[in-house]
């Protein structure tokens, strides 16, 4: 992921972002009923950080777009939604104590500290299984997901993919990595 020390973006770079996920956000309107792009473009310009944080989704290949709205806050949720876990975030640790663990052979980054580069949570399981209601994702790779302190203090962690008309949610060692795992990111505006 590049890197941008300074968490803001350019007015062309804001306004070629905020074309790319209207065009998306309409094509897509069966993730977002009854949410207006207007209302969502307005908090997005109001919250540059956050602008940034969903260009840095974009250029790792996540393909963000709003799939709910939290009544109680009125923020809108963006999540990754490419058909595979992002490109530019696979073959990747789940986390440095994991990526740590390793005595050779480790990857260059874990999703656990990119998700934070980024200003983004990893998804958690009931919101990757939320996501699947909403299309079918990861039929070829796979996703880490957020994994309960309970699993993560035993060394394990955990990450869902979509095989076989069902999603699946698995775990293995956090050191572990494979070129068709990842992660996906959620971002709260």
């Amino acid at each position: 992921m590049p890197k941008k020390s300074d968490k803001n973006l350019s007015a062309e770079q804001r306004d070629s972002l905020l074309q790319v996920l209207k065009t998306r956000f309409e094509k897509n309107t069966s993730r977002h009923k009854g949410v207006k792009w207007e209302d969502v473009e307005r908090k997005l310009k109001a919250n540059p950080r956050k602008l940034w944080s969903l260009d840095a989704m974009e250029e790792t290949g996540g393909e963000p777009d709003v799939v709910g709205q939290d009544k109680t806050t009125g923020e809108y949720l963006f999540c990754d939604c490419s058909d595979e876990s992002p490109k530019g975030r696979r073959s990747i640790c789940y986390d440095r104590a994991g990526w740590e663990s390793r005595k050779e052979h480790r990857p260059d980054n874990t999703a656990i500290d990119m998700a934070e580069e980024m200003g983004i949570e990893v998804l958690t399981e009931a919101e990757y299984r939320n996501l699947q209601k909403l299309g079918n994702f990861d039929t070829k790779t796979s996703s880490w997901l957020k994994t309960p302190q309970s699993i993560r203090k035993l060394g394990g962690a955990i990450f869902g993919d979509y095989r076989f008309g069902h999603v699946f949610v698995y775990h293995n060692g956090a050191q572990s990595y494979y070129a068709g795992r990842g992660f996906r990111g959620a971002l709260r505006v």
